[in-house]
């Protein structure tokens, strides 16, 4: 009995030490989500502009004109971000987490990403390639021998506009070099602390708005534009590309401390709970232990009698 309680009291003590670690965790995933839930809302308001303005600017005919201009070596060029091609072969950005201790965060987005894989291409692998971004995905997809175009791992937590300029350069020289046609940023939503959504968004070639109302046309037609909109174009579809990407690795990021954060603490919850019956258990056993010895010493007495 005696070995059996040193075995309980281990437990305990080991439990309540991974219990103190994980709440460790929970309370830095929720200092980082607090940080870049702060940032991203700050963020996504000069993103919605830049957006409002693009398809301002893109309603006329200068979108087209621009589009079907002749292809330029410098992968920023406005024709060359514009121009429609053939599509035959689409890129993939796939944004997942470096670490785990994420909850189902990972999975999600990797399970997303098989079912689109197999109910568009029914798993041909020729017809797309991967641009991982994370150390998780890029393993995974590694793994079961997807081509993967470019990887990037060691995403800061709390990521800077510096810190993803790199990416994108590299993204659109492999786009206007040809490697792709077509490009798709692929991640998890942050939709509140429990729940992150999958999503799908076009990022390459830039199209002309469909949904246009008469609205924004009227609005369209009210812009004054110097020294043209093809050059204010110019410089501004770099920066929405920038902006697309930047706010994607951004909610990604959200998303992926939101599940951290739930994560840590249903594992802290699980570390209480088990200790709590450990404790009961200890001190059952104990408390049989002391009957039996309090039994034995009665009986010693009473044979001496």
């Amino acid at each position: 009995m005696a070995e059996s309680l040193m075995d309980i009291k281990r437990r305990i003590s080991s439990t309540k030490k991974t219990g103190q670690i994980t709440r460790a965790m929970q309370m830095v995933s929720g200092a980082k989500l607090s940080r870049i839930e702060k940032k991203s809302i700050a963020y996504q308001l000069y993103a919605n502009k830049v957006d409002e303005i693009i398809r301002h600017l893109t309603v006329g005919d200068v979108f087209s004109e621009i589009a079907a201009g002749g292809n330029s070596k410098d992968p920023m060029s406005l024709n060359n971000l514009l121009r429609v091609r053939e599509v035959k072969k689409t890129a993939y950005v796939v944004i997942t987490s470096d670490r785990g201790l994420v909850g189902g965060y990972n999975s999600n987005i990797l399970k997303a990403m098989m079912d689109l894989f197999k109910e568009k291409y029914h798993n041909d692998k020729s017809k797309f390639t991967i641009v991982s971004l994370g150390n998780t995905g890029t393993e995974f997809f590694k793994t079961r021998g997807y081509d993967i175009a470019y990887e990037y791992r060691g995403l800061p937590d709390v990521p800077e506009v510096e810190d993803i300029k790199p990416i994108v350069k590299t993204i659109l020289q492999l786009y206007q070099a040809g490697s792709f046609d077509e490009i798709y940023v692929c991640h998890n939503h942050h939709v509140n602390s429990l729940v992150s959504r999958f999503t799908n968004d076009k990022l390459l070639p830039l199209s002309k708005p469909k949904d246009t109302t008469p609205e924004e046309e009227h609005i369209a037609s009210e812009y004054l534009t110097e020294p043209s909109a093809e050059v204010v174009l110019a410089s501004l579809v770099p920066q929405y590309i920038e902006c697309l990407t930047f706010g994607a690795i951004m909610d990604a990021k959200t998303a992926e401390h939101a599940a951290s954060v739930t994560a840590m603490k249903s594992a802290t919850d699980n570390a209480d709970e088990l200790i709590s019956d450990l404790s009961l258990h200890y001190n059952r056993a104990r408390q049989a232990q002391i009957t039996t010895e309090i039994t034995e010493i009665v009986g010693g007495a009473a044979a001496l009698e």
